[in-house]
């Protein structure tokens, strides 16, 4: 599979009227081929941070890897103000299937992605076949952060530095710092390309911003729980064994007697989980579509 590593996906974007704009996609494998995966990112990225690791498969499946509202070259609208919260990203990803996708597919997520994907499984569970997520963000009701009370990620989302000189300096800034400490140098790559774009200015600008990054860590208006209820499909969950935003523990019992979910901590693994350990992505995939 390494040898695909540089496989180039398609670069498209899917009108979905309804939602209010574009969804950017990046289409990996043959055209031809219905959809097997729609992958969704976590909080502040895009989906071309996932290509090296996605784009190995591309020979066997057609993952679609989308840039949710708010995020890389999506047109759809970021409101912070009195917004809906995750029911959004959702609600996008149900028309994306509608649009997209010819029968069920694996919903496929990091982070914030896979909690979105979950939401969508639950609320639609006719179109997903399987759940893979990695590292999704779960909460149970007396752990959830308020969405006015201290949060330390959405402020230091609000402290990101916005513009930089270039996308070279944005990844020189980056390399070996803070979240990216344990990502390969093409994944930071990857990330900065499509997590940048021209300010008119001379200067390159994050496609997300800090103040919609912020807003994402505060809007956790959903119940994954119920959600978690309602899927019909099998469920695999990867964990980090540091630092995890998966806070299953009080519920990991009742959802394994159902034999529909299986959950596992990765060992040595941070909430960056796909990036430090691509190839656990690449087979849980591949497994759930075969």
């Amino acid at each position: 599979m390494n040898a695909m590593v540089g496989y180039e996906p398609r670069a498209r974007r899917v009108a979905l009227p309804a939602r209010g704009g574009e969804m950017a996609v990046l289409d990996f494998g043959p055209p031809e081929r219905p959809a097997d995966v729609v992958f969704s990112h976590a909080n502040g990225f895009n989906g071309r941070t996932y290509r090296t690791i996605l784009a190995p498969l591309a020979a066997r499946l057609r993952i679609l890897a989308i840039d949710l509202r708010g995020h890389g070259a999506s047109t759809l609208p970021a409101v912070v103000e009195g917004r809906a919260g995750w029911d959004e990203f959702r609600d996008d990803l149900l028309a994306l299937l509608a649009a997209e996708t010819r029968g069920p597919v694996v919903l496929a997520g990091h982070s914030m992605g896979g909690t979105s994907s979950l939401l969508a499984a639950a609320a639609a569970p006719e179109r997903v076949k399987g759940l893979a997520l990695f590292d999704p963000v779960v909460f149970t009701p007396s752990q959830r952060p308020s969405a006015m009370g201290d949060n330390p990620l959405a402020e230091g989302a609000l402290r990101r530095r916005a513009l930089f000189p270039s996308k070279a300096a944005a990844v020189e800034a980056y390399t070996g710092r803070g979240a990216f400490r344990s990502w390969r140098p093409e994944q930071l790559a990857d990330y900065v390309e499509a997590g940048f774009r021209e300010s008119g200015d001379g200067q390159v600008t994050l496609t997300c911003t800090p103040a919609w990054e912020a807003s994402n860590f505060r809007t956790h208006n959903y119940d994954p729980w119920a959600a978690f209820r309602a899927t019909q499909c099998p469920v695999r969950i990867l964990r980090a064994e540091h630092g995890s935003t998966a806070r299953l523990e009080e519920g990991q019992a009742e959802l394994e007697a159902t034999g529909r979910f299986r959950i596992e901590v990765i060992a040595g693994a941070s909430h960056f989980l796909p990036m430090e350990r691509p190839e656990l992505v690449r087979d849980l995939l591949l497994e759930m579509t075969a």
